[in-house]
């Protein structure tokens, strides 16, 4: 035997130990995120999402894989993402909405984790909150439910406004039952609601100019997560076209938007990411009941107000919990 050969051999010898260990170690669970967005903006809720996994041992790339679909606002592309993921085998699905309502539709076997701002009882998403049932569980901000809350802080804003416009996005599943409940709250106020449509960031300024020149008044802009994606563009559209909004996102007023009244996204993200580790070690999804966020924060940009020429009441001032100047 040639001494070449001879030392091939000894090294592959050695090597099949190696080989055996990897064989033997167990594949590394997959995590399938669906998100309505773009990565591009969601930095803050994939943090989020990475934090409530680490909570629960779980290291992205060390011992879980996440892998990522967005949708880019193309809310029509959730069925065949999804059907990707279940090709995929994946072990748990989590996924915003629609892509959770999308999820919840294809499989009645792998876990899904949802996160929304709507009512995930009216959606159709679990039985209940408190016994989900079935392979689903989640959180929700229930930020469709704070829309109400965010009329009245406009009207207070502006108390001789007459009408408010709210902007929903049509394709969006949580659209009707929010322009329901404000046109409900809208009535108790006696104000009538204009809804005004966007679907594409094109829109945006189509609808925001058109606000401008009629001066409808505040804009109520519905919790969507095509908007949430794009805050820092309808913070900029608002004030170029003086129209005085609220929004869910803290983004938004940080962008310049004039206010914000909703939870923390990031937050919700993380109660998620842990839901979805504590599956992975064995918990079922029907015993894990639905989280609530519970922590509402209101933001207002004084130096925006002031470019809008607002004066910001002195009460609604002193509730806000953060002023930027």
């Amino acid at each position: 035997m040639k001494r070449r050969q001879f030392i091939t051999l000894i090294g592959g010898a050695a090597a099949w130990p190696l080989v055996a260990r990897a064989q033997q170690r167990p594949a590394m669970p997959m995590v399938g995120f669906l998100n309505a967005g773009s990565a591009n903006g969601y930095e803050a809720m994939v943090a989020g999402f990475h934090q409530g996994l680490k909570e629960t041992g779980y290291v992205a790339g060390h011992n879980v894989a996440v892998e990522y679909h967005w949708m880019e606002g193309q809310l029509d592309r959730a069925p065949a993402m999804v059907a990707e993921l279940i090709r995929r085998q994946v072990a748990v699905i989590f996924a915003n909405t629609p892509g959770n309502l999308a999820a919840k539709a294809a499989t009645t076997t792998i876990p899904i984790v949802f996160s929304t701002g709507g009512d995930p009882v009216q959606m159709g998403l679990v039985a209940s909150l408190s016994r989900p049932g079935g392979n689903v569980t989640g959180v929700t901000q229930m930020n469709a439910e704070v829309s109400p809350k965010r009329l009245g802080l406009a009207h207070e804003l502006v108390p001789t406004a007459t009408t408010i416009a709210i902007l929903v996005n049509p394709n969006s599943p949580i659209a009707e039952p929010q322009v329901r409940e404000l046109q409900a709250a809208a009535r108790t106020l006696g104000l009538q609601l204009h809804v005004v449509h966007a679907s594409t960031e094109r829109d945006f300024d189509t609808v925001l100019a058109r606000l401008g020149q009629l001066r409808a008044g505040p804009l109520v802009i519905s919790a969507d997560s095509f908007f949430n994606n794009r805050s820092k563009l309808l913070a900029e559209l608002t004030l170029r076209h003086a129209v005085p909004a609220i929004y869910e996102d803290r983004a938004f007023a940080e962008a310049g938007g004039l206010m914000t009244y909703g939870g923390r996204t990031p937050d919700m993200y993380r109660i998620a990411g842990a839901y979805v580790g504590r599956i992975l070690k064995g918990e079922r999804p029907a015993d894990l009941p639905v989280q609530q966020g519970t922590r509402v924060e209101l933001i207002i940009n004084l130096k925006t107000a002031k470019a809008l020429g607002l004066s910001i009441p002195l009460p609604l001032l002193g509730r806000a919990d953060e002023v930027i100047e």
